[in-house]
């Protein structure tokens, strides 16, 4: 082996070469791409010494180094099957790449045709602050330009001084930066890809690296101050990797701590020079501003975020770590952690870091068995019932909490990392498996035969850990593996102390922030600042702020909206017989606060409550049964049904889909906890949600919005607001659709009541695919009402990310334009505002005095955090009782009613005022409230269709889905409903 290697560095086509890895005189089939079996790779290094090397080569050399590296692996190793698989298809070699892909370089891309919609052409004109654009409805003769600030900003309302956590960036535009695309095989995980990076520079710095320690994104992504010695580098690392260091016992317990033992595997590491590039402005002619170059955001975002990444756990844009503040145990085998958020954005200030608080749940790490013990209430005994079976609903229970799931192994020593994807359809007992000779082995016997361990918990099935083909895993022998955030739905208990956990004053908000930039986790703390001249202020960012005025509200009953007897009826579901006691006394208070609201819920349909046990919430025909039986003593007539239920229940969404799409009648629903405490504030509440959904409102503006905004608004011109969302389904479910909701006001100049649309529509999909459709519908529900349509249009659209924010401006505002074509005549003003509220721009008093306080309501802020250029504004519009309030972020992507600053932002605000469900101003502006309700209405409705469909567990379409996911269309709503607020 010696002698061979040693004539292989001799090779001519390998220079500066170290490697003593034997090469193979065969050179490899002509590959375009290595496809390798990960089974195939041992855990284990070969017994070889493997240096890291460095080398300069060609790259065409490159799948000749892999495929030696691979073959002296597959070769020198003959190990026994890590766990029971069914032996795949033997790997053929791949045919040479299609000569069309080459031929496709050199000749300019083909597009098929745009097919358009054939549809009545209208012209609308719209001058911004740029250049005139002719937008054409179905289409655009040129790309929409995002609206500009139309002035320096606000100047209503009293000035207060404020904090925001944004921490400017200084840099030196002339630096240049050199980016790098790395390849690393066999692939690794983020933290070995670091670990790898980490032993590069301590021992190629200054011969490779040119004396740079360059910063690393954990994929294939590094930026280094300066060039390295050559634009190709490559290298092989011999990395030692740490392995399972205990022993599991049934039930999860220590069985036996080992020695920490480290395994060595084998890296091979390209890097390749991609670009250069600078931070030098390139303004266009006529501009005063011109954007950063993204690439050099990135750049820096890279660069500021390499030491957090080092020291904390990464998730998303956050990290965690155990060091701020600890991790808390919120129940149902999860852990709740504090961490911190960091972005770069660019603003009217110059760079500057967004940093805030953070909280997660991870999946706490610990073994199967353990974890199913306390996540699923009848597992909690499992371990003292080894011998016990699941029934088929207990099954589907656990793989749904499993599923997806990554995990390692403890009964040997592996890196490995395995990711759950079911469970198996036999019990461990009766399962066998074909070895890699076909040989069939009883998985129990395996198990016992090859690593001594006798498999406790024989009747419970294994873990299905490929896609594909079986691969199992005994649950007892798997641990879940650190570091994985939760990604389900948290119970309400689990909810409650998460929110626990980040319920900081807004003072302790601020305290934690400042530590994080002092610490030595903070984004300024390591080396990456002092390479790339860069300076981070570790002072929150002082401004002017201006608070403005709130509205004078008319809180009287609207005489035409006052709603006279009501037919309603109460359905009991559950609870023992001292609480069914509490319900006569719950509906005299109850319909005494609906009449002080202007609601009279008629007596004659209250002499008889129907008591039902809870599992009818189970049986879905019984429910469907049982609410008609309600409609038909109430002679058809019945408008409201008030569900007091003995707890939360899935069956909830069952009882919403029922009533709204088959009985056609509204419900409300309370729990009996709360109706035997009979608190004063909780009566008001339902009162307030009844009389919303019944048709009525509370709060209406005393002086009429109008009167407000005059330069624009008139009495005699009705104006519509619209406001749009779009739900998606929980991260790991990948087929189920996405659900749009759009609303729309239907009263001027009141504009308190709205009506809505729902569509559900291809899966993850944020554009509104439908959109057209349901903007021409509420049209015509508002021409129906006042009998002519909106002159202006405020379309207000939440859920959407700034990356998508000229997508969305590109497409939907065309669907609203060609809904307004099929009117005659019709071209209406539009202007389409974005809005965000999951941002992390937070907002302190800066007088010490009253720190400790939340910003008041009505708290505007629209300058030195904002755009440099671009419409925005944030706007506290409520009053923050607990924790920390967040603004609410206003986005302007398009104006044709030429608003000012001052304007809008007083439009918005005093909207605040007008939710129908209470009486204090709300968060964020009520058309996008309303969206979101409805959209989270529909989701409802396709969750429990799919549960019930396949009989509680995920749909299997999602697990082997083939071709694209299937739209399920959403109930439609019963005609005394669809235009009433049933989903506030």
């Amino acid at each position: 082996m010696e002698e061979k290697t040693k004539n292989h560095h001799t090779n001519k086509h390998i220079r500066n070469s170290k490697s003593r890895t034997p090469l193979l005189h065969k050179p490899p089939p002509p590959f375009h791409h290595v496809h390798t079996n990960p089974l195939l790779f041992p855990s284990s290094s070969p017994h070889q010494s493997l240096n890291l090397l460095s080398t300069s080569i060609h790259s065409s050399h490159h799948y000749y180094y892999y495929y030696c590296f691979y073959s002296q692996f597959h070769n020198t190793l003959s190990l026994p099957p890590p766990f029971p698989f069914h032996p795949s298809p033997p790997l053929l070699p791949l045919p040479p790449p299609d000569q069309r892909f080459f031929n496709s370089i050199s000749k300019p891309l083909s597009l098929p045709p745009v097919v358009e919609r054939k549809q009545k052409k209208q012209v609308f004109e719209h001058k911004d602050n740029i250049r005139n654009i002719k937008v054409i409805s179905g289409s655009t003769e040129a790309a929409l330009v995002v609206a500009k600030r139309p002035d320096s900003g606000g100047q209503e309302g009293s000035v207060i001084y404020l904090l925001a956590n944004h921490f400017l960036v200084k840099f030196d535009p002339s630096q240049k930066i050199y980016h790098y695309n790395v390849d690393i095989t066999p692939h690794p995980s983020k933290e070995i890809a670091r670990l790898i990076k980490q032993k590069l520079v301590e021992t190629e710095g200054k011969a490779s690296f040119s004396g740079s320690v360059p910063a690393f994104d954990g994929r294939q992504n590094v930026y280094s101050p300066v060039e390295f010695q050559e634009d190709k580098l490559e290298f092989f690392v011999n990395l030692p990797i740490q392995t399972c260091k205990t022993l599991m016992k049934c039930g999860g317990d220590l069985r036996e701590k080992q020695p920490e033992k480290k395994v060595d595997k084998l890296f091979r590491v390209s890097m390749r020079l991609v670009s250069k590039f600078d931070g030098k402005k390139q303004r266009k002619e006529g501009e005063s501003w011109a954007p950063l170059p993204q690439e050099y955001i990135h750049a820096l975002d890279v660069i500021l975020r390499e030491n957090p990444t080092e020291k904390c756990t990464s998730i998303g844009r956050s990290f965690y770590s155990s060091s701020m503040g600890g991790s808390k145990e919120i129940g149902g085998g999860s852990v709740g952690l504090r961490g911190f958020f960091q972005s770069l954005r660019q603003t009217q200030q110059g760079l500057a870091l967004n940093i805030d608080l953070s909280i997660a749940a991870f999946h706490e790490s610990i073994g199967v068995i353990a974890y199913l013990q306390k996540k699923l209430e009848f597992l909690k005994d499992l371990s003292r019932n080894k011998g016990r079976e699941l029934s088929l609903e207990e099954r589907r229970e656990v793989e749904k909490a499993l599923k997806n799931i990554r995990v390692f192994v403890c009964h040997r020593e592996t890196v490995q990392r395995y990711r759950v994807f079911g469970l198996t359809e036999e019990i461990t007992e009766s399962l066998w498996f074909s070895d890699r000779d076909g040989k069939q082995l009883r998985v129990m016997s395996y198990f016992k035969d090859h690593y001594g361990y006798e498999i406790q918990f024989k009747n419970l099935p294994c873990l299905q850990i490929s896609r594909t083909r079986p691969c199992y895993l005994p649950m007892e022998l798997c641990v879940i593996c650190e570091g994985q955030k939760f990604l389900g739905k948290l119970s309400d208990d689990q909810t409650a102390k998460i929110m626990q956990m980040g319920c900081q004053r807004p003072n302790q908000r601020k305290d934690t922030i400042d530590k994080v930039m002092s610490g030595p986790v903070g984004p300024s703390s390591g080396k990456q600042t002092r390479e790339f001249n860069l300076e981070v202020s570790r002072e929150m960012t002082l401004l002017k702020g201006r608070v403005l005025q709130p509205p004078k509200l008319k809180l009287e009953r609207p005489r035409s909206l006052v709603v006279k007897g009501t037919r309603w009826a109460l359905m009991s579901i559950g609870g023992s017989s001292d609480q069914k006691s509490t319900v006569p006394k719950f509906i005299h208070e109850l319909t005494q606060k609906c009449e002080h609201l202007g609601v009279f819920l008629s007596k004659n349909t209250t002499s008889t409550t129907f008591f039902e046990p809870s599992h009818i919430l189970n049986n879905v025909s019984l429910l469907e049964l049982k609410l008609k039986e309600i409609q038909r003593a109430a002679s058809s007539n019945l408008q409201l049904i008030i569900c007091v239920m003995e707890r939360k229940h899935k069956g909830y969404g069952d009882l919403k889909r029922i009533a709204e799409t088959k009985i056609g009648v509204v419900t409300q629903c309370c729990l009996y906890p709360n109706i035997t405490k009979l608190n004063s504030q909780f009566v008001s509440n339902l009162a307030l949600k009844i009389n919303a959904k019944i048709g009525g409102t509370m709060s209406e503006l005393y002086n009429s919005i109008p009167s407000h905004i005059p330069r624009l608004f008139r009495l005699d011109e009705p104006v519509i607001f619209m406001g749009a969302d779009v739900t998606h389904p929980h991260p790991f479910d990948d087929c189920s659709p996405s659900v749009a909701a759009v609303v729309g006001s239907i009263n001027w100049p009141e504009a308190n009541r709205y009506v809505s649309r729902m569509r559900s529509q291809t899966h993850r999909q944020e554009i509104i695919q439908d959109l057209d459709v349901m903007v021409k519908e509420l049209l015509e529900d508002f021409h129906k009402a006042l009998k002519k349509l909106p002159n202006r249009i405020i379309f207000f659209r939440d859920g959407v990310s700034e990356t998508q924010f000229k997508k969305v401006l590109q497409e939907e505002l065309q669907s609203i334009k060609a809904a307004c074509s099929n009117f005659n005549h019709y071209n209406p003003t539009i202007t389409f505002a974005v809005v965000q509220k999951r941002h992390h721009t937070r907002l302190f008093r800066r007088d010490p005095v009253c720190h400790h306080e939340n910003i008041p309501p009505g708290t505007v802020v629209d300058t030195v955090i904002t755009h440099p250029k671009e419409f925005d504004f944030y706007l506290c519009s409520h009053l923050g009782v607990k924790g920390t309030s967040r603004p609410t972020h206003y986005h302007i992507l398009w104006d044709e009613n030429e608003f000012t600053s001052d304007e809008l932002q007083r439009l918005v605000y005093n909207l605040c005022y007008t939710f129908v469900r209470c009486t204090k101003p709300v968060s964020i502006v009520p058309p996008a409230y309303y969206a979101h309700l409805a959209a989270y209405r529909g989701r409802l409705y396709i969750e429990r269709s799919s549960e019930l469909t396949s009989g509680g567990s995920m749909n299997p379409s999602c697990v082997s889905r083939v071709g694209p996911p299937k739209t399920i269309p959403l109930p439609k709503l019963s005609d005394n409903v669809k235009n009433l607020m049933f989903y506030c």
